[in-house]
């Protein structure tokens, strides 16, 4: 009543002079039910009755209280006459919305949630207020949400709030049709957070509430919204369009499969035992003790399982294949004593198998998994990558896998994505070892006759400073970098030992912790063998994360590097919750190029998981558009020598949520995803009606079995004499008997 005699007053008074407008200004939460049931979408519409509605309903529609605080509260709840109705209706010259975490949702009594979910969604509680309330003009006069009290200048968790906030208001504006005209941030400076006292803060200026003239200073979130404020929105920006055109002749596009399906059950060709049909009893067939047919060699065809692998991977049309060995069950003992022959047969098979329809084999020798780290047990046991046993038995492996398999496979991979989360500094110091003594080997000993190349493949996700304007924050996304990728990447690519910045850091936290965490040397003679040991630069790639420098999340902040991690919950994530950032990619292949040179990189895995309920695989769709677009740009743009690009990753069978086959009832079935990656190797691109047409040489089919005969040049040629020499021994032994034949006569 209150507040109608005073818009009254406004109203007849001093509008026709001031011309202004007035209003009520009313908190509220958003709240979704548990359950999709009709009971709990009733109970969420009476919370924002009790709380929005109790002040909204009277002033924006009937000058009465909502229905349900009727029907629950009866005579606790005053009445209105008529006339203090048609009085209240109507005071508003517009809907003041305050939104944020103190009023909204911390003193929000628990009673009022009618056991129903908060949700901090601002774009549906606008949608719910325009749909109430006969769509007014809304002006959102307070909205933020709040950070610790100890964060200082570099508050990105604020940032990307008022960043999330302010989209949503956005899209409610441009997809929803809610008349939203004003936006406030709550607030300018740091003070007194009501029951929070000074534990939290959500200004955009920093307060120092220690010094003696309270001190402020603007934090990166006044920055932020400063330049917001600028482009008056999100206006998109030239570098996050997609462009136009098409990679080089002999890209190679492909697709993962970390471990293929081995099956080596004999097929019944196999079976060298006698039969006997019990046609008139059992309907069985009886073995013949002591009788048996004579064995014959076995063919890759006796392997089912390869023959339906291999006919998946033909309707995807890509032209490489990766996969990984496993190490642990082809040297079950890790060494020589004990071979799996058969195994290694199969492999043999699917390989040669893939060459036959023209897809080119990408092999990895080493791919670690949880358990024993795919390390056979009698090397997991003792010490794994610890132990420098394993290095030598690596290279014992790998010269039986380039012997074995080495006709079939020119394009091999040392180790797949060693996790350096799970990897101890003298583990990765002999990794590092394990990897260039296997180099060296095929360099010296294979590459003349195979003909193939060989390098490591190590994962590699972007990380971007948490806010762009603070220097602090980028120093930890270099380090992070150099921690996640140069560790292993540096001694490689690089000038053979580890980043200045690992050991810089090391030695600094050594010093004034209780940390000792020792970083190995390389001796002279080890450095000029690791450094140069590759052929390419290959890279796993899945998302993009952001770090910052203040500690705001104990659960995400790793104490070790001093890095707190930062979500920005206005990008797009899958179900597993990994971040869709395209972009991020384009970063990492220039970052790449920036220091370890002109390297020909391939990106060998590039994937997202996605919910196998969703039918359209929309997620997956757009994940592979847009991540090979800003490959492209890579390629164009940047002048990235970029090789190839692989899916990650082939079926859900062996990678479930990943595969662009679904895998159900012991059947694949192609994801829209598949068809669109299809559609983009028949394109080899993206090609616009100015892309310049390219014109590749036709390719000449791979033979499998061709490389017998070119390995064995000097024997070829001796029985090309010896034949020739027949034919001409023939010719003269044919002419001179005929000859002696006409001198007879």
């Amino acid at each position: 009543q209150a507040h109608a005699k005073v818009w009254h007053l406004y109203n007849y008074h001093f509008r026709p002079a001031q011309r202004g407008k007035v209003s009520i200004a009313l908190s509220s939460h958003w709240i979704k039910p548990q359950r999709m049931t009709e009971k709990n979408i009733k109970e969420c519409q009476k919370s924002l009755d009790f709380v929005l509605g109790w002040f909204a309903k009277p002033i924006f529609i009937d000058g009465d209280y909502p229905e349900s605080m009727r029907s629950n509260l009866s005579s606790l709840l005053p009445e209105f006459s008529e006339a203090e109705k048609k009085y209240i209706k109507g005071t508003a010259d517009f809907f003041a919305l305050s939104f944020g975490a103190t009023l909204s949702f911390q003193l929000l009594d628990s009673h009022m949630k009618f056991q129903q979910l908060e949700s901090i969604s601002l774009r549906q509680l606008l949608y719910w207020i325009n749909s109430e309330y006969n769509n007014p003009q809304i002006f959102i006069v307070e909205n933020s949400w709040f950070v610790s009290g100890t964060t200082k200048k570099d508050d990105a968790k604020y940032i990307y709030y008022l960043k999330k906030f302010i989209m949503e208001t956005l899209k409610a504006i441009r997809y929803d049709g809610v008349n939203v005209f004003g936006y406030t941030v709550w607030s300018l400076l740091d003070g007194f957070e009501w029951h929070r006292g000074y534990s939290i803060r959500r200004g955009l200026f920093y307060v120092d509430f220690q010094s003696h003239d309270k001190k402020l200073m603007p934090k990166s979130s006044v920055l932020f919204y400063q330049k917001l404020i600028e482009k008056n929105g999100f206006p998109p920006l030239p570098e996050n369009q997609p462009i136009e055109g098409i990679f080089p002749c002999g890209f190679a596009w492909g697709i993962v499969d970390n471990y293929i399906q081995v099956d080596t059950t004999p097929a019944q060709f196999l079976d060298s035992s006698v039969y006997v049909w019990d046609v008139h009893q059992t309907k069985q067939l009886i073995k013949v003790d002591g009788v048996y047919a004579s064995k014959r060699k076995r063919h890759c065809v006796d392997f089912a399982a390869i023959r339906l692998q291999i006919s998946l991977l033909q309707e995807m049309h890509v032209t490489h294949f990766h996969f990984s060995l496993k190490w642990s069950l082809i040297l079950p003992l890790g060494n020589l004593s004990l071979i799996n022959h058969t195994l290694v047969h199969y492999y043999q098979c699917f390989a040669s198998e893939l060459l036959r329809v023209n897809i080119t084999p990408v092999v990895a020798l080493w791919q670690p998994v949880i358990e024993n780290q795919e390390l056979p047990v009698s090397l997991a046991k003792y010490g794994a990558w610890e132990n420098t046993e394993t290095v030598q038995a690596f290279v014992e492996y790998a010269r039986f896998c380039f012997t074995s398999l080495g006709d079939h496979v020119k394009f091999w991979i040392t180790m797949n994505e060693p996790s350096v989360k799970n990897l101890t500094y003298a583990a990765g110091h002999n990794l590092l070892k394990a990897h260039a003594k296997v180099w060296h080997l095929y360099d010296k000993e294979f590459r003349r006759s195979q003909k193939g190349k060989i390098s490591i493949a190590l994962q590699a996700d972007w990380v971007e400073p948490a806010c762009p304007f603070s220097r602090n924050d980028q120093e930890v996304a270099d380090r992070i970098l150099e921690f996640d990728i140069g560790w292993l990447a540096e001694p490689i690519f690089g000038n053979g030992d580890y980043p200045e910045v690992m050991r810089a850091w090391l030695h600094r936290r050594n010093s004034v912790d209780l940390y000792n965490f020792h970083l190995p040397y390389f001796s002279e003679d080890e450095k000029k063998l690791i450094q140069g040991s590759f052929d390419f630069f290959a890279l796993s790639h899945y998302t993009t994360t952001l770090v910052g420098s203040e500690k705001e999340d104990a659960v995400k902040y790793d104490h070790y590097l001093e890095v707190q991690m930062i979500n920005d919950i206005t990008w797009l994530h899958s179900p597993s919750r990994a971040a869709v950032v395209p972009w991020g990619l384009r970063k990492l292949l220039k970052w790449v190029k920036s220091k370890y040179g002109n390297v020909p990189i391939y990106v060998m895995a590039n994937g997202i998981d996605d919910d196998q309920n969703m039918v359209h695989d929309k997620l997956r769709v757009y994940y592979i558009q847009n991540y090979i677009n800003e490959a492209l740009k890579a390629y164009t743009l940047d002048d990235v020598n970029l090789q190839g690009y692989f899916v990650y990753s082939f079926n859900d069978k062996t990678a479930p949520k990943y595969g662009l086959y679904s895998y159900v009832a012991n059947q694949y079935e192609p994801k829209p995803s598949l068809k669109h990656y299809r559609e983009i190797i028949g394109n080899n691109g993206f090609p616009g009606p100015e892309t310049p047409e390219l014109l590749c040489p036709e390719e000449v089919a791979s033979c499998a079995d061709c490389h017998f005969f070119r390995t064995r040049k000097s024997l070829l040629a001796f029985i090309s004499f010896v034949f020739v020499a027949f034919i001409v021994t023939i010719f003269f032994i044919t002419y001179y008997s005929k000859r002696m034949e006409r001198w007879y006569k």
